[in-house]
């Protein structure tokens, strides 16, 4: 049996990554597609014969079950929850919330519907990052993560919504980082966090040669951006591991690079590739083993780009029945936001004290 799906935003990510993936995938029937915006639900021609609608208003616990959710940030939790609320699934493209208190709302209204809230997670899907997995049980006890992931030209959208904190939340912390928070939970399992220092910088947010040119997307008129294009932090989890967490839109690279580097009492595993659909990548992914004064290197499945996020939609009808799911996106997404909030606090202390002039 198929599940009933519709897609929510006409965006990229809905438009280039869900519509055409689920509409080649034997688990999926695309029975809606949602935009508020006329020019998108007319262009609308990667499933000819969808009804469009304007609004979820349309959206049934009845007609559908499941709604993949790819509007703006700020739009995430507020069109998520109207529609747990009423019974229909989401799985929800990430951040699933900007705050604390959009993760609560989001919890009542899984809870008040009886439907299943699912998180889209890209990156532990990937063939690479699972070889990385594969390797932990040789790395003795885990003591420190390094998670990056940097771009040599990367800004979404020049003007656009993703550079404006009223609706993205923030900037590439909220992008790029919420994918490394996902990886690190994936690699090691679920912890709070005791500790958070975070610093943040705009050197390129405001300068169209550091755009995404490969996302093809229009700059649009008005405010150049006010939010972080590079994020630099020092967490500490409960279970004692350090993790350097470093995230950037813009950089002076040559390449789009990814590095997940995991130390170990016994060796240290580390992962150079690319997430993402840039073409600015890392030409293969390198996996190394490195003990006692000898690094090894390891094979890694080779994957055509973007495999990662068909790969999420392989096991989500399984999930969509299993009532142990609920509330668990809801949990992970709560502990991404709070280090998030932490973050962007710590750095705004840092910035607050680096603007006083020192006294003479």
């Amino acid at each position: 049996m198929t599940v009933r799906t519709a897609v929510v935003g006409l965006g990229w990510a809905g438009r280039e990554l869900w519509l055409p993936r689920l509409a080649d995938h034997a688990d999926f029937d695309v029975v809606g597609v949602v935009d508020p915006a006329p020019a998108a639900r007319a262009a609308l021609d990667a499933v000819p014969g969808v009804p469009v609608h304007p609004t979820v208003d349309a959206l049934t616990a009845a007609a559908v079950d499941l709604a993949v959710v790819a509007v703006p940030n700020h739009l995430h939790a507020h069109v998520a929850a109207e529609l747990l609320g009423k019974g229909v699934p989401v799985f929800l493209e990430k951040p699933v919330c900007l705050t604390s208190e959009e993760a609560g709302t989001l919890a009542a209204a899984e809870r008040d519907g009886g439907a299943t809230l699912l998180a889209g997670s890209a990156a532990p899907h990937r063939a690479d990052v699972n070889a990385l997995a594969r390797l932990l049980p040789e790395l003795g006890r885990i003591r420190h993560v390094d998670l990056s992931w940097v771009r040599a030209r990367g800004i979404p959208r020049a003007g656009g919504w993703f550079t404006q904190r009223s609706k993205a939340g923030g900037g590439v912390l909220f992008d790029l980082g919420w994918h490394l928070l996902d990886t690190l939970a994936f690699l090691l399992g679920p912890a709070r966090f005791t500790q958070v220092v975070g610093m943040t910088s705009n050197d390129f947010v405001g300068a169209g040669a550091w755009s995404a040119a490969w996302r093809q997307d229009e700059p649009t008129a008005g405010t150049p951006g006010d939010v972080e294009d590079t994020a630099r932090g020092f967490l500490v989890r409960d279970d004692g591991v350090s993790v350097f967490l470093r995230a950037g839109w813009a950089s002076h690279e040559a390449r789009d690079v990814t590095r997940v580097r995991v130390v170990g009492s016994a060796a240290t595993a580390d992962l150079s590739c690319t997430f993402g659909f840039s073409p600015n990548r890392h030409p293969y992914a390198r996996l190394t083993l490195t003990r006692e004064g000898t690094t090894t290197s390891l094979p890694v499945p080779d994957e055509p780009v973007g495999t990662e996020y068909r790969r999420q939609l392989d096991g989500l009808a399984g999930f969509l029945a299993d009532p142990g799911r609920r509330g668990a996106a809801v949990d992970e997404a709560r502990t991404a936001v709070r280090v998030i909030e932490g973050f962007y606090a710590s750095a705004r202390r840092a910035h607050e004290q680096t603007a006083v002039p020192a006294p003479h």
